[in-house]
């Protein structure tokens, strides 16, 4: 017996209609081009310009990038190996972002460069409730520049996608992570802090507190968020100029009209984040509520090889996760685009006829179906129907003969007369009666 093949765990087929998945809704491509398009007409209002990187990469830019310690790289990595070089496939997307503005010497095109991404990443974590094994990200670098307006501009970059979504119950959270001498020196009030816990502590909050004490405050054990009321903040230890950096970005985001909330238990848990961070989220999505998140990284060029810092703030946001959010506030999506006309043919002299028509109407513009199985004309009608045709051109041999057809409506039944020799002309004519009526 042969095997049936289908789709790995923790991936899904896009298909061109709504599906399932492992009990999970999945959009069709229709509603994927409709988001993308979206996010697509928000970058273009903010002139940024698209940039796509490979979905590989060496594993040490990856480790580097989003840190050695962290779950993604010690666990949930796709590696593998070619020749006597370790490759990885993407997690995330900033660090090859940032890769590509380095190796290919962007800062000399001149100015900020705005760079924004969707694509595909892969992480081999166990899949869940909009998580998967392979999923998709959009987002948005702004490198080259420490202003306080940019990294505001990205936060109304990123709420301008979901705005244009109507997606309206969000919650922004911010924070500022200071100066690497202030994250130190909170880091190590946390280790202190936590240490004399230590025995209350899940395992791997006891393993983070041995490496990055930061990351407990990410934690979501009810037991452990008691411990976080009276433990150090960091903004407690941060420096002025971070301080009046973090100010002027909210006053900035005031000035716009942008709500807020203060949350100093807002970290990354990598050294070459600075100074502002911030995070998207949902109450529609119960427990995992992030929609998107991000921040400024003025040190993580430095990381990737650098001499020298280059200043840089960006967004990072799931498209499943989006999908869920629109799937919650009840966001319809268009239908997708039907075709102008279907092409009914009857005898073989019609179908030869019909399929050259077909490629001429297409190439004067015009979106056109057609039967490709010999079907009869009852069958043909039903294909017409099923396409969502507004309009069937219906051609036997003798009225091909006769330099004729009939044109039918399938929305109210009327059928007339038409000439064959300007076709392109009629359903021009019918499609601007039908725009005017829109």
């Amino acid at each position: 017996m042969s095997k049936t093949y289908q789709n790995i765990k923790g991936t899904f087929d896009i298909l061109p209609e709504a599906s399932t998945s492992d009990g999970t809704n999945v959009a069709g491509s229709a509603s994927w081009q409709f988001v993308e398009a979206a996010i697509r007409d928000v970058m273009a209002l903010y002139n940024v310009e698209e940039i796509r990187t490979p979905i590989f990469e060496e594993t040490e830019l990856i480790a580097r990038g989003v840190g050695q310690l962290t779950d993604i790289v010690s666990k949930e990595m796709f590696a593998f190996e070619r020749g006597d070089t370790n490759y990885v496939l993407r997690p995330e997307i900033t660090a090859p972002v940032m890769r590509a503005y380095l190796q290919h010497h962007l800062d000399q095109r001149g100015g900020v460069q705005k760079l924004f991404y969707v694509g595909p990443c892969f992480r081999a974590e166990r899949p869940q409730k909009g998580r998967y094994r392979q999923f998709h990200q959009f987002g948005c670098e702004v490198i080259g520049t420490d202003d306080a307006r940019a990294d505001v501009e990205v936060i109304a970059m990123m709420l301008a996608v979901y705005e244009k979504l109507h997606i309206s119950r969000t919650e922004l959270r911010i924070n500022t992570l200071g100066d690497a001498p202030s994250r130190a020196k909170h880091k190590e009030a946390l280790k202190t802090y936590f240490e004399s816990y230590r025995n209350d502590l899940t395992e791997t909050s006891r393993k983070r507190l041995d490496t990055n004490p930061l990351r407990i405050l990410d934690t979501k054990e009810e037991s452990e968020r008691t411990l976080l009321v009276d433990a150090p903040r960091l903004i407690d230890f941060i420096d002025d100029e971070s301080r009046r950096d973090f100010d002027e970005v909210k006053s900035l985001l005031a000035d716009l009209g942008i709500s807020y909330r203060e949350d100093h238990f807002l970290v990354r848990g990598l050294d070459y984040y600075t100074r502002t961070a911030f995070e998207l989220e949902s109450p529609d999505l119960g427990a995992q509520s992030a929609l998107a998140g991000g921040g400024r990284y003025d040190l993580l060029a430095q990381e990737l090889g650098s001499k020298h810092p280059v200043p840089a703030v960006g967004f990072a946001a799931g498209m499943e996760r989006l999908f869920l959010a629109l799937q919650a506030h009840g966001v319809p999506f268009p239908e997708a685009q039907g075709i102008d006309v279907f092409m009914v043919a009857l005898g073989d002299e019609a179908v030869r006829w019909t399929f050259n028509q077909s490629q001429q109407l297409r190439r004067d513009g015009f979106r056109v179906g057609l039967d490709l199985k010999g079907r009869s004309m009852k069958a043909q009608m039903r294909e017409a129907n099923r396409q969502r045709a507004p309009f069937a051109v219906i051609v036997g041999n003798d009225e091909l003969g006769s330099g004729v057809a009939q044109l039918k409506d399938m929305v109210t039944g009327a059928q007339s007369e038409i000439a064959v020799s300007n076709l392109s002309d009629t359903i021009r004519t019918l499609k601007a009666a039908e725009a005017s009526v829109d």
